[in-house]
């Protein structure tokens, strides 16, 4: 019934993915029980972010033809920020990720090859600006090159222009630093460190969650690697990308210090997208019902021992 429900873009399916998203959002913000002035206008601006961040999802994979005409990604990315409700009530890191969303709605759109200058300063801009406030979102700069060199390398410029974008983004720190307390030589100081240590989660529903989202994670990444050489040609370079992103939203958790779950919501979006084709690829009907309703039932269930 899902599947059957989402293969089509149909409004009834965006007021479902909406009423998720902002049902996971108030009851992750319930769990917090800390009803203040000041923690309620946090979660609505979380929840607003996190709506725009889907409609960006939406728009991504249907401008750039990532997946068919369905809304599998977005109830995809809905489904799976479940088992990381943490990252519901985190307003940095959803700020950060929205910045990232909008670095690689750049990136993807390179295929095209319109204004490929733009969209590289853009990216490097966006991703230098989502690095004020996660800091090991800086790798994601591995993709504007990545990005360079399959679509644009001959022209020498087009290898400067990420360090405009980054140079754009310290100005913009600067100035924030002129009018407010926020140091960004100490905010770099303090956050550029690796730490690869993992004795972090005392509660077994964090350890558990991290584990089954683990395990979806890497069995869709496999699939999506190993069924590369079936995309069409023209949608390599985007699917490449996607499973970088991927590998750069694992590597932000691992290096991170403060290492917590809602850090994996860098990992959501191309999760996503490859969860949409891995069920437009299944060929068995029911097969397919189940294989859904198994990620869906799991995602709800660590939700709600998480709260």
């Amino acid at each position: 019934m899902i599947t059957t429900l989402f293969s089509k873009s149909r409004p009834l399916n965006y007021l479902i993915v909406a009423c998720l998203a902002l049902g996971s959002s108030i009851m992750a913000f319930q769990a917090d029980a800390k009803i203040e002035v000041s923690a309620v206008v946090q979660q609505i601006s979380c929840s607003i972010l996190w709506l725009l961040s889907l409609l960006l999802i939406n728009f991504i994979t249907k401008r750039n033809s990532v997946s068919k005409e369905n809304t599998f990604p977005i109830l995809f990315a809905a489904v799976f920020v479940l088992f990381i409700p943490e990252a519901l009530r985190d307003l940095n890191i959803l700020i950060a990720h929205f910045f990232i969303l909008l670095a690689l709605r750049r990136l993807i759109s390179m295929q095209s090859l319109l204004a490929p200058k733009e969209k590289i300063f853009d990216a490097a801009l966006w991703i230098s600006v989502a690095a004020l406030f996660q800091f090991w979102c800086v790798l994601y700069l591995f993709i504007v090159f990545v990005s360079i060199v399959l679509h644009v390398s001959r022209d020498y410029r087009n290898w400067i222009l990420p360090y405009f974008g980054v140079i754009t983004a310290l100005i913009f720190a600067g100035m924030i630093h002129y009018f407010s307390d926020f140091n960004p030589i100490s905010y770099f100081y303090t956050n550029a460190v690796v730490d690869l240590s993992f004795d972090y989660f005392q509660e077994v529903s964090q350890n558990a969650a991290l584990s089954a989202f683990t395990a979806f994670a890497c069995i869709l990444f496999l699939a999506q690697l190993l069924s590369l050489s079936g995309k069409p040609l023209i949608l390599h370079a985007a699917y490449k990308k996607v499973l970088f992103s991927f590998c750069i939203g694992g590597l932000i958790f691992v290096f991170s210090t403060s290492k917590a779950n809602d850090l994996l919501l860098f990992t959501v979006f191309p999760l996503a997208v490859m969860t949409a084709s891995f069920v437009e690829e299944m060929t068995g009907k029911w097969i397919k019902e189940i294989a859904v309703w198994l990620l869906v039932i799991s995602a709800v269930t660590f939700f709600f021992w998480q709260l």
